[in-house]
């Protein structure tokens, strides 16, 4: 059976918008013709492409590798011949909670108020950058270097990271105060030890919250301490709010990058907010 390119264009939207309804409202079909034509593209590929779920559909591997292959082509394709869509398509940007929310969002303002069309997806950078390797993302923030094969990646800032507890609590040794971490592995608390303490932490956190926002309220509440990007608690530490409990000549740092699939910036509106926002974040002051 043939695969027409409408097929493909109605499986590409369902992909990564990850529903039915919401792939339907950006193709400007009805919900059973999206079902049906799913379905006519499973039934020629002889495969399953998603699982229906009570909220939405999950891609299968077929799907995933199907993605791989077409999203390229028809974002290139539209790139040239213009979109069938009567509205510019949505650009999806993923990156850390923390920082998109409270750093990336402000510069996506200008853009907005010149029509474009967002969609945040906040998560791990492993995770999300398969999801823009599977086509399901046009632009990831990172904060490891991708190392994904079509997968292209520039550094854009580098994060700072401070030792921070409340006055009330800080005239103790960081080793002995209750830690406050983001996971249980310590990743920041960890790197941060070892460059500038020199061995790993010994102690455990006492409190754990995966959002580095949640983090920050519970060093201010006088829970503990914590490891912090200078971003999320340079404001507290200039009001004395929170204090730095060390202040190493070379504070550790983090490189983030702004990657993109080979091939991605053809289409326009992706070409769009990666431009601006490699000017924004390098001119912003320091993180």
């Amino acid at each position: 059976m043939p695969v027409s390119l409408d097929l493909l264009r109605t499986f590409l939207a369902v992909y990564r918008t990850g529903s039915i309804t919401a792939a339907a409202r950006t193709l400007r079909l009805s919900q059973p013709a999206v079902t049906a034509q799913v379905k006519t593209l499973e039934a020629a590929l002889e495969r399953p492409l998603f699982d229906r779920m009570p909220r939405g559909v999950t891609p299968t591997a077929a799907a995933d590798e199907l993605a791989r292959r077409v999203a390229a082509p028809l974002d290139t394709l539209d790139a040239v011949v213009g979109s069938r869509l009567p509205v510019e398509r949505a650009v999806h940007l993923g990156g850390p909670a923390e920082f998109l929310s409270e750093q990336v969002v402000p510069m996506l303002a200008p853009l907005v108020a010149d029509g474009l069309r967002v969609r945040l997806t906040l998560g791990l950078s492993d995770d999300l950058l398969a999801g823009l390797a599977a086509g399901r993302l046009d632009l990831v923030i990172s904060t490891i270097r991708p190392r994904h094969r079509g997968i292209q990646a520039e550094p854009v800032y580098d994060e700072e990271f401070v030792l921070v507890a409340a006055p009330a609590v800080a005239g103790r040794w960081p080793g002995e105060l209750p830690l406050i971490a983001y996971a249980e592995d310590l990743p920041i608390v960890r790197r941060y030890w070892r460059t500038v303490f020199g061995r790993r932490p010994s102690m455990a956190a006492q409190v754990v919250i995966p959002d580095l926002r949640g983090v920050l309220n519970a060093v201010l509440a006088g829970m503990g301490c914590s490891v912090l990007p200078s971003y999320l608690c340079r404001a507290h530490l200039a009001s004395g709010a929170l204090v730095a409990l060390a202040e190493p000549e070379m504070p550790p740092i983090n490189t983030g990058y702004l990657a993109v699939r080979s091939g991605g910036l053809s289409a326009e509106p992706v070409a769009r907010v990666h431009a601006h926002l490699l000017t924004a974040i390098r001119a912003a002051p320091s993180f």
